[in-house]
């Protein structure tokens, strides 16, 4: 039975169907086959408690925000000011590029829209240069994915409501190993560039990187205000959503004027349609979750590794890595959330793992899986942005990917790396 259920699943997904129909479909299998026991009216009562958190409606705020931010001069000025410190060094030009998906990730939490907004100014940049299009297009993408980890970040939030964790820690946690995975693609792209001989830009003055920096004090803000918010007991997780977008408002509206008045309903209605789209893949996914646990299937797929593992910390955090590394590069990364976290939930607290830990590594793969073959999202938004083919895209991200891999192997053996700021933040 449970073969034909994934076979059934996959085939819905090769034929094209949105990611919440094969869950659908699956959860409607497993009622009707007999695998399970409940009725329709369970399956709706596990849809409406999926979406029911509060926290949740922190979700669209923060894509509304990152919305009027990429529509703004916002990445434009985060891109300067990286480039005026970059630009002479080997490798300056793809470092910026990087560190910019860095910055933007701290203003918007969302990969796709870094992709947008940093990609395609620097996409002509990076070509008109010497660099390929398939590294150019591999380090977009991948450099995006720094968004999950830098708060704020969607990835986060969902796996915070799932495993009932605070979201202010998480954003926490998620800081150092943004930056950790920011300085291996640096040194990658110093050494691919060296490689190549593309020679650096001339050195930028201290004037220039002074006027970089003043025009960029106020995009700054939004980390500052999400995390020291938060920490500073002036509002929640929520509620810092709800700033978030306030501040892009007057930003882009009333101080660079970049974004107007008119733009915000088209805005809104994208925002709405993401948002939409998000939801129904969290109700749909957390029933499927509820079936999948009611049904005994995790038991039976997972149970005999999870007894080899016993208490050993380092084989359950591979275990976690490598399962939602290969869930992630199948299906959308916040419905391999919602249906491993409760999977994997009691590896976690039987084995005394610190759930801060667990949700940096789980982030991480999700970013992994953004970018990676056969289904990242992030890669059909660079076929759609940059209008290239699916080969292209992905031929160049099998060094990017290896280099996270590591990064995922070094956070698993030094946890010290994601739980340092939480231990200084906590009470």
């Amino acid at each position: 039975m449970l073969t034909w259920l994934g076979v059934t699943m996959l085939v819905l997904l090769l034929l094209g169907f949105p990611m919440m129909v094969p869950l659908a479909v699956g959860t409607l299998f497993m009622m009707f086959t007999g695998m399970t026991f409940f009725g329709p009216e369970q399956a709706v009562s596990w849809m409406i408690n999926g979406v029911g958190s509060w926290v949740l409606a922190a979700v669209p705020m923060f894509i509304f925000a990152a919305d009027i931010l990429t529509k703004g001069h916002t990445a434009n000025r985060l891109l300067d000011v990286v480039d005026t410190f970059t630009r002479h060094i080997r490798g300056g030009l793809p470092i910026t590029t990087a560190a910019a998906c860095a910055l933007f990730g701290a203003v918007s939490g969302s990969t796709q829209a870094t992709v947008v907004a940093i990609g395609t100014p620097m996409r002509p940049r990076l070509l008109a240069k010497g660099y390929s299009d398939h590294f150019s297009l591999a380090l977009i993408i991948n450099s995006s994915d720094i968004a999950l980890l830098i708060p704020p970040s969607i990835g986060f939030i969902i796996y915070g409501v799932v495993m009932k964790i605070s979201i202010g820690d998480l954003f926490l946690a998620g800081i150092l190993p943004g930056l950790l995975i920011l300085a291996m693609f640096a040194i990658y792209c110093y050494i691919d560039s060296r490689l190549k001989g593309i020679t650096p830009e001339p050195q930028a003055s201290w004037n220039e990187r002074l006027r970089s920096m003043r025009r960029v004090i106020l995009p700054m803000g939004f980390p500052v205000l999400v995390v020291g918010g938060i920490y500073g007991g002036f509002f929640s997780a929520v509620e810092a959503s709800a700033v978030a977008v306030a501040y892009a408002f007057i930003l882009e509206v009333i101080i660079y004027r970049k974004v107007s008045i008119r733009d915000l309903g088209s805005l809104a209605l994208s925002t709405g349609m993401i948002t939409a789209v998000v939801f129904i893949l969290v109700a749909v996914g957390a029933a499927f979750s509820q079936t999948l646990g009611t049904a005994g299937v995790p038991e039976k797929i997972l149970g005999p590794l999870i007894e080899g593992i016993g208490d050993n910390q380092f084989l359950a955090l591979l275990l976690i890595a490598v399962a939602f590394f290969i869930g992630c590069m199948f299906v959308d990364p916040i419905v391999v959330i919602l249906i491993l976290v409760p999977i994997f939930k009691p590896l976690v607290q039987s084995t005394g793992l610190d759930p801060l830990q667990v949700g940096v590594i789980v982030t991480l793969q999700a970013a992994i899986g953004s970018a990676t073959p056969p289904f990242g999202v992030d890669i059909f938004t660079a076929i759609a942005v940059f209008r290239r083919p699916y080969m292209d895209v992905i031929r160049g991200t099998p060094p990017f990917i290896a280099i996270l891999a590591l990064a995922t192997l070094v956070l698993i053996l030094f946890p010290q790396i994601s739980l340092l700021l939480p231990s200084l933040g906590g009470d």
